[in-house]
């Protein structure tokens, strides 16, 4: 396998999902944006985004499908919540609002503060993606009420995923994401090995 991957990119997601499960594979890190600074990655992924997985005849370019893959294809993993257990569906909705609720916001919150040429920035696009990332974020601090993972009772890639989302708003400096269940739970998922070893890469 190989992931192509850029430093504090979705592609972080994938990364703590292979270290999490020990699997062998390559790891290929480009200059941010790669469609503008490594133009040639579009012959592996047309839209020049990360992460892209390439696994035999495979390419995956989606993070939190990527890490469904990895979960159901190299499995069993304790990782997957599978459709057997009562918390399968709380899974899957952890798994895909990480990315099409909470993290979307907050890529426009970056591009209008950071990526846009200085004319083209706008503070009050900033402002409002970064409320409606915070508005939609209340979710994971009601959902963690009670409990230590967001599923299952036990780490598992919804936790890799939303915790993403999370690890973004702290480097745009979003800190009211920081409530108390999500703090509590931030230590606990970051205090593990295969997070540390990721971000390093």
């Amino acid at each position: 396998m190989k992931l192509y991957h850029c430093q504090g990119a979705r592609s972080l997601r994938c990364v703590w999902a292979l270290e999490e499960m020990g699997l062998p594979y390559e790891l290929e890190t480009l200059p941010f944006p790669p469609r503008v600074f490594a133009k040639q990655y579009k012959d592996v992924n047309p839209l020049g985004t990360v992460p892209a997985l390439v696994d035999g005849g495979v390419t995956l370019t989606e993070s939190s499908g990527i890490c469904h893959y990895l979960a159901e294809k190299y499995g069993p993993t304790p990782l997957a919540v599978s459709n057997t257990e009562a918390d399968f569906g709380r899974y899957l909705n952890w798994m895909y609002r990480s990315d099409a609720t909470l993290t979307f916001p907050l890529t426009i919150h970056f591009r209008y503060t950071a990526l846009e040429p200085e004319e083209r920035r706008s503070a009050q696009v900033a402002e409002d993606y970064r409320k409606w990332f915070l508005a939609r974020w209340t979710s994971v601090e009601a959902g963690l009420d009670g409990r230590d993972y967001l599923c299952a009772d036990r780490f598992t890639m919804a936790d890799i995923c939303v915790g993403y989302a999370l690890y973004f708003a702290r480097t745009l400096k979003v800190d009211e994401a920081m409530t108390p269940n999500v703090s509590r739970w931030w230590e606990r998922i970051t205090a593990r090995p295969a997070f540390e070893r990721a971000v390093k890469k």
